[in-house]
C-alpha cells in the first residue's frame, strides 16, 4: 500500500499494516522509498507521534506526518521537513488511521539508522 494511492484512501485493516512512505516531508525521520508498519487503533495517539492520517480536505490522500495536537475533534499534523508544508498548514485538520510502529524496511543505505 502507498501513502498517496487511489481516489480514496485504503482502510488500514489488521494488526500491523505496511505502508510505503513517498516524498520528503518526514525526512530526516523517514524519507521517499522506507516502507513503516502502522499499527491501526490500539493506544491513543499522543503529540510527537507518527501517524497515518487522511485530511479532511483531501480524503483521497492517506499520508504520513507527525501529530502535533488533537484540534476539532482531529489531528493538527506536520512533517518533519519544515520546508515542504504539504501538512495541516496546507490541509488542515487531519484524521488519524492508524500510528507508525517501526521502519519496516529501510531503503538501500538506511540499515544503520536509528529506530523510530
Amino acid at each position: 500500500m502507498r501513502a498517496d494511492e487511489g481516489p480514496a484512501p485504503p482502510r488500514l485493516r489488521g494488526i500491523l499494516v505496511p505502508v510505503l512512505v513517498t516524498g520528503p516531508s518526514m525526512a530526516p525521520t523517514l524519507r521517499h522509498g522506507d516502507a513503516v508498519l502502522v499499527r491501526p487503533g490500539g493506544r491513543p495517539i499522543r503529540p510527537g507521534d507518527v501517524v497515518v492520517a487522511v485530511f479532511r480536505t483531501r480524503p483521497e490522500l492517506l499520508v504520513v506526518k507527525r501529530a502535533v495536537r488533537p484540534e476539532d475533534g482531529g489531528w493538527w499534523l506536520i512533517g518533519d521537513n519544515t520546508l515542504v508544508a504539504d501538512d495541516s498548514r496546507a490541509y488542515g485538520v487531519a484524521d488519524v488511521r492508524g500510528r507508525v510502529v517501526a521502519r519496516w524496511w529501510p531503503r538501500p543505505g538506511r540499515l544503520g539508522d536509528p529506530p523510530l
